[in-house]
C-alpha cells in the first residue's frame, strides 16, 4: 500500500497534514474536504461526509464513534496523525468503503462485523424490521423467519432482536459469507435463536416453513453493474450481480415461496432498481411496493394468499 511516507505518491498532501494539523477537529475538517475534493461516493452506511469522517478518524485513534464531542479539541500525536492519514489514503485513493476499514457496519441500530467477503449492510429493510413489519403481520404471531441470501447475517439477526420469540434461519450459498454471519451470531449472542445454513436458495430447506421470508438477494442488472462506482467493486460480485435484467435469483425464488410460507405469512424481497423489470416480467402480479421514511426503493411484499393465487405466473 502507498503510504504518506512515499514522497512521489503523496496525493493527499499527507505530509503537510501531519506537520500542520494538530487536533481531532482539524483532521475531521480535512477529511471532509478530501471527501468533497475527490468526489467520494457514499452509500455504504453513511450519507453524510462528516459522519463518515468521524467514524474513520475516531477509529484510527481507537476511540468509539460516539465519543463526547469535546474530545474533538484534543491534540493528536504525530504517530496518530500518520495512522489517520494512512486510513484516509485507503478511503480516498483506493476507494475502500469505510465499513471495511473499520470492520463494522451498522444495521437496525446494531453493529455487525463485516469484511470484503460480504456486502456492507445498508438495506432499507432495516426500517421494516424495526417496525415489526407492521401493519402486514401480527408480530405476536411470528414464530419463524427466514433470511435468504443472508450475507453478514444482518437482516436475520436484526429480526431475532426485534422478534425475540421467533426462530430465525439465515441461508447463503457463499461459505465465506456464512463464516461472517456465524461470527456475528456468536458475538451478538443469538446462538440459541439463529441458525446459519448453507443452502442454494431453498435447496436445503425441504419441509421448513416460515411466517416471514425476507431477502436482499443479488439484483444488480448488467447495465448498473457496469456503471457502479469504485467503492462497490470492493464488495463481492456474487452478492450484487444477477444477470442482464437483475432478476436471475428472484426468478428462482418466486416459484418456491408458496411451499415455504405458513398461512398468513408474508414475503419481503428487495430488488432495487430492477423493480421495473420485475413488473414487466410479471405484469399480472400486484406487487406491493413498500415506502420508507429514511429512503430506499425496490422492496416488494407479497402475502401467502397472493403468492398462491399467482403461482402459475411464477412458474414460467
Amino acid at each position: 500500500m502507498v503510504t504518506p511516507s512515499d514522497s512521489n505518491d503523496d496525493i493527499l498532501n499527507s505530509r503537510e497534514a501531519i506537520a500542520e494539523l494538530f487536533t481531532i477537529r482539524d483532521f475531521l475538517r480535512w477529511s471532509v474536504s478530501l471527501f468533497n475534493e475527490h468526489q467520494l461516493v457514499l452509500g455504504h452506511g453513511f450519507d453524510d461526509p462528516w459522519d463518515e469522517a468521524v467514524a474513520l478518524v475516531l477509529h484510527a485513534l481507537h476511540l468509539p464513534w460516539d465519543s463526547d464531542v469535546r474530545i474533538q479539541d484534543a491534540r493528536v500525536l504525530p504517530s496518530e496523525r500518520k495512522a489517520i492519514c494512512e486510513l484516509l489514503h485507503r478511503r480516498v485513493v483506493e476507494r475502500v468503503p469505510s465499513a471495511y476499514l473499520t470492520g463494522t457496519g451498522w444495521f437496525a441500530g446494531m453493529p455487525f462485523k463485516v469484511d470484503q467477503r460480504v456486502l456492507i449492510p445498508r438495506s432499507p429493510i432495516a426500517e421494516l424490521i424495526e417496525n415489526h413489519f407492521s401493519p402486514w403481520i401480527d408480530p405476536d404471531q411470528v414464530e419463524s423467519i427466514l433470511d435468504m441470501c443472508t450475507g453478514s447475517g444482518c437482516i436475520g439477526i436484526a429480526c431475532a432482536q426485534y422478534f425475540p420469540d421467533a426462530m430465525v434461519d439465515c441461508t447463503d450459498l457463499s461459505e465465506d459469507a456464512l463464516d461472517v454471519a456465524e461470527r456475528n451470531v456468536q458475538e451478538l449472542g443469538f446462538e440459541q435463536q439463529v441458525n446459519v445454513i448453507y443452502s442454494d436458495l431453498f435447496e436445503a430447506l425441504d419441509g421448513r416453513t416460515y411466517d416471514i421470508i425476507v431477502s436482499n438477494p443479488p439484483y444488480v442488472d448488467k447495465q448498473d453493474m457496469d456503471a457502479l462506482a469504485d467503492e462497490f467493486h470492493h464488495e463481492p460480485r456474487m452478492g450484487l450481480e444477477a444477470g442482464t435484467d437483475g432478476l436471475d435469483i428472484v426468478r428462482r425464488m418466486l416459484p418456491e415461496l408458496s411451499r415455504h410460507l405458513n398461512p398468513g405469512g408474508i414475503a419481503v424481497i428487495e430488488v432495487g432498481n430492477s423493480w421495473e423489470a420485475l413488473e414487466e416480467v410479471y405484469p399480472n402480479v400486484g406487487f406491493t411496493w413498500l415506502e420508507f421514511e429514511r429512503g430506499g426503493i425496490g422492496v416488494f411484499l407479497l402475502t401467502k394468499e397472493q403468492i398462491d393465487h399467482h403461482q402459475a405466473d411464477f412458474v414460467l
